[in-house]
């Protein structure tokens, strides 16, 4: 009986021991656990205040597309938000250059008696709702934001949600020449107030890298002619000025040289584009050198 159980001991030993070793022979040809891809840098694309120098962004839009640089946002303010929503919705930029270089004054002006301001901006609403088809802000092919000023309290105020039309309206409601905008019983006016090129809103919306596109007036800007230019000029003047702090936390700073085409020009339009292309192609080893930084970066954080 002692030799019986003594035997039985050391059978149970044996089928331990291969158990332990087919267990270990699994695991050595289990493969190699997956490694997730570097996470992709999100690029967000700030388009600035300018009026009809905003023509020029069409020009840089050609060329990030042209070079095939990711964009995974966009925020405008004014202009930006104009050439931007379209963008977002899915026009290429060969596309908005064919709709720029159509578009009339009467398509998107509509003057009335100055009351608050001269232009009342429904025609603007409409033709951007037309042309999107009505789709709302968060239903854009890429994520679009729309900057604009709650006149009320004078603070920066991003549209991420609803009409599409009615907050680049808003975003474009320059002071004194287009009457405010009334949305949820709050004014709203020009984003370029207090947010010409919103650098800062793209990074609160988690942009890793921020390319940034003035188009603000600069020193050489041509001598004004008429009371609208007057004006658009000065608010240009204006924006360029406030711009610079938020213009130094970009990665990227694009500034097309629109300084000779009037704010109220729809003439140049495309001189502007045609700037805007200059500018962009100049940029261009910059941003490739910088996402080449970032992707890396991604790979050594796996």
């Amino acid at each position: 009986m002692r030799t019986m159980s003594m035997f039985s001991g050391r059978a149970l030993q044996f089928r331990l021991i291969a158990v332990s070793c087919l267990i270990a022979a699994m695991i050595s040809c289990a493969p190699p656990a997956v490694q997730p891809p570097p996470r992709q840098a999100k690029v967000a694309l700030v388009l600035g205040a300018g009026a009809s120098r905003g023509f020029a962004h069409i020009g840089v839009l050609k060329i990030l597309a042209g070079s095939r640089v990711p964009v995974h946002m966009i925020v405008g303010t004014s202009a930006g938000s104009f050439v931007g929503s379209l963008y977002a919705y899915g026009f290429s930029a060969f596309q908005l250059q064919k709709i720029a270089l159509s578009i009339d004054k009467g398509d998107i002006i509509d003057y009335v008696v100055p009351d608050n301001g001269f232009i009342k901006g429904e025609r603007l609403e409409t033709y951007i709702n037309n042309l999107v088809q009505n789709t709302p802000l968060d239903k854009m092919r890429i994520p679009f934001h729309a900057v604009a000023t709650n006149v009320q309290n004078g603070k920066e105020v991003v549209f991420s949600t609803g009409n599409t039309g009615m907050a680049v309206r808003a975003s474009c409601a320059i002071p004194g020449i287009f009457r405010p905008v009334k949305i949820d019983d709050v004014m709203y006016v020009d984003g370029g107030v207090v947010s010409p090129v919103a650098v800062d809103a793209a990074r609160r919306l988690g942009a890793d890298v921020v390319i940034a596109v003035d188009i603000s007036a600069d020193l050489d800007a041509k001598q004004p002619e008429g009371t609208i230019d007057t004006l658009l000029q000065s608010i240009g003047i204006m924006q360029s000025r406030i711009s610079g702090a938020q213009l130094s936390r970009a990665d990227i700073v694009i500034r097309p040289k629109v300084g000779g085409i009037g704010a109220a020009d729809f003439d140049k339009r495309s001189d502007a584009i045609m700037e805007g292309e200059k500018a962009a192609l100049e940029a261009i080893p910059a941003i490739q050198k910088l996402m080449d930084s970032m992707h890396r970066a991604g790979a050594n954080q796996q």
